[in-house]
């Protein structure tokens, strides 16, 4: 039944595709590429009018196949090395909308999560969505103290539908790693499961609500960013309670200017907010495109961002995030051979890559973007030139950077909205200098002397013992020192090798003289050998043990 339902789904996204003159797609897998001709068979193909662009006949397709291809569109958009230009760009405008599902069942999904009435809980719950998206639509109300709230609420029935789409991109990433030649540097299986494991992890409104109440914890105490609060008590897998906050979007510049904001101010913070997550906090928010970004109009010399919607959130392994902070560094010092180096030390080309040829092609690629406000540099230009240059020396794709590259990407997008001027690299240079100090100075031993201490605290107290008693058995002369490395182990297998070849040798000599004894016997009878001396069988019989005791295997090892 699950084989007929995907192959039932297999053949309605080929439908779509037909549909958006994307026929060449469908007759280009393995299966189906010996009938590539049928494209000049196809009756709708002989009358078909002008089409437009590729990239805008995939996105539209996208946009069809449901809200599952969308995302995945979305994320795709940041891989500039899987998508041309023109695509990846008509990628990033895919919005992800969705019509709203009824209120009343909304109000249903609430009570059955909770377990108690609505007008328990609420005071008032407006059934009209404020907005609806591919997991999950959100409702205003009123706790019955009279908070101002919004209630989050997942789809009905949409995890078999995600589960549905998922398995058919699994099957396209199987496709493509057996017979795309590109799969192993771009890693297409694995870049499909991290997909997966971002949207399944969104349909669980608790894991979101934990992501919010960190980030909140995290910039508590600081005027950069603000998270509203989590009602625990309203929340569960599938419905999230939140302080409703008031704000104004950051799409809205024109708002904002009447607000009388500082916008290049804004700007700087907004890359100071993006270099304190991903390197000071690592955590950080992943989905920060402008539908989830507000600003509070409270402070406007100094104005702070509003975040909603955590449902994808980032982090880097300590390796990662090191590697990255000195990535960014050499590349605002241009220093172009350490960024080469760094790409080597950490494994993301291979390592018998020519250090000096790779610098040239970072070095052609960067250089002609320094000293020039955001306004004239495209993120996605560089990304893509990058790319191509990395190609060419086999780096391969670090699936757990996707999420970084499409934050990094809408960071750029809203300093390009708000200020145009702004000078990224001036503005995160001293943010990425200093807490490179901090991993290696005095704070960071004084900060790892703080993390030990209460291991540190249960160990201190026994030290002392523990020497009194080894300082005893070693006066008693009761410790056996052992050593054991592994070069010694070779010794030992050399040595067992070196028996091996010198029994080998006496039994081949034990042959040859034997051989020569009996052909200079000759003819005599074999009663003369049964007439040798008893010491000769003797010697013989303790040969062969000598023999036996010297074939590895035997005796000590």
């Amino acid at each position: 039944m699950i084989a007929l339902r995907q192959f039932l789904r297999l053949a309605g996204i080929n439908v779509v595709l037909v549909r958006h003159g994307l026929d060449e797609i469908v007759l280009a897998t393995h299966l189906l590429r010996p009938l590539r001709f049928l494209l000049y068979l196809l009756p709708w193909n002989w009358f078909r009018g002008p089409q437009p662009a590729r990239a805008v006949r995939l996105r539209r397709t996208l946009e069809d196949l449901g809200p599952i291809f969308v995302k995945f569109g979305q994320i795709l958009s940041t891989r500039r090395d899987l998508l041309p230009e023109d695509v990846a760009e008509e990628f990033a405008s895919l919005q992800d909308r969705v019509p709203p599902f009824p209120g009343e069942v909304a109000a249903g999904i609430v009570r059955n999560a909770l377990g108690r009435p609505i007008d328990e809980i609420f005071s008032e719950f407006v059934r009209e969505p404020l907005a609806s998206a591919s997991i999950a639509q959100v409702h205003a109300a009123r706790l019955r103290d009279g908070r101002e709230v919004v209630v989050k609420v997942v789809r009905p029935e949409i995890e078999a539908v995600i589960r549905r789409d998922v398995s058919l991109l699994h099957l396209v990433a199987d496709l493509a790693h057996r017979y795309w030649r590109e799969a192993r540097r771009l890693h297409p299986r694995e870049i499909v499961a991290e997909y997966e494991k971002t949207i399944i992890d969104e349909l669980d409104l608790q894991r979101e609500a934990a992501s919010a109440s960190k980030l909140r914890r995290n910039f508590e105490g600081s005027d950069l960013l603000y998270v509203p609060e989590v009602y625990w008590e309203y929340t569960s897998r599938r419905v999230m309670v939140m302080e409703r906050i008031s704000g104004i979007p950051i799409r809205n510049a024109d708002a904002l200017r009447d607000a009388g904001i500082d916008l290049q101010m804004l700007a700087e913070r907004g890359v100071e907010i993006f270099f304190t997550q991903v390197m000071r906090h690592n955590f950080f928010h992943a989905d920060m495109h402008p539908g989830n970004i507000f600003v509070d109009r409270g402070h406007p010399e100094r104005p702070s961002y509003i975040a909603v919607d955590f449902g994808i959130m980032g982090s880097l392994s300590e390796q990662d995030q090191r590697y990255l902070a000195e990535n960014f560094l050499a590349f605002f010092n241009r220093d172009y051979r350490r960024v080469a180096e760094l790409h080597v030390e950490s494994k993301w080309v291979p390592p018998e890559t020519r250090i000096d040829d790779f610098e040239a092609a970072i070095r052609t690629v960067c250089e002609p973007i320094f000293n020039r406000p955001l306004k004239e540099i495209s993120f996605g230009r560089v990304l893509v030139r990058l790319f191509q240059t990395a190609r060419r020396f086999h780096m391969e794709v670090q699936p757990q950077l996707v999420l970084l590259q499409k934050t990094l990407l809408n960071v750029e997008g809203l300093g390009r909205q708000l200020y145009p001027e702004l000078d990224l690299w001036e503005t995160a240079k001293p943010f990425l200098e200093r807490w490179m100090r901090e991993q290696i100075g005095a704070r960071a031993l004084l900060r790892e002397a703080k993390r030990q201490a209460p291991k540190w605290g249960e160990t201190l107290p026994a030290l002392p013992g523990l020497a009194y008693e080894t300082l005893k058995l070693a006066r008693s002369g009761e410790i056996e020192v052992r050593m054991r490395s592994e070069e010694l182990d070779l010794l030992r297998g050399e040595i067992r090798r070196g028996n091996r070849r010198t029994a080998l040798a006496v039994v081949g000599a034990a042959l040859l003289l034997g051989a020569a004894v009996i052909l200079a016997l000759g003819g005599a009878p074999l009663a003369m050998l049964w007439g040798a001396p008893i010491w000769s069988w003797v010697l013989g019989v303790a040969g062969a043990c000598l023999v036996l005791a010297a074939w590895p295997g035997r005796g000590e090892r």
